[in-house]
């Protein structure tokens, strides 16, 4: 389990990709995630630095820098 911030907790053997949200590709997965209603908003309404890819579909999004979550995982 890792903490995405705000004591948010996700299992880590189901992330399949952490990524920056700044291309369009990604912004464009989120809106599909939000229209399919299996996207997760752990913000808490400040802007969003990482976005998280689970392998059942889900997609999370992180006010945490994706370099951030990844080193609490390894650590």
């Amino acid at each position: 389990m890792v903490n995405v911030g705000f004591g948010n907790i996700v299992s880590t053997q189901r992330i399949v990709a952490i990524v920056s949200p700044d291309s369009a590709p990604i912004r464009r997965n989120i809106s599909e995630a939000r229209e399919r209603g299996q996207l997760i908003d752990g913000t808490y309404g400040r802007r969003t630095r990482a976005v998280l890819i689970m392998d059942s579909g889900h997609v999370i999004l992180s006010a945490i820098q994706p370099e951030t979550i990844a080193s609490r995982i390894q650590g």
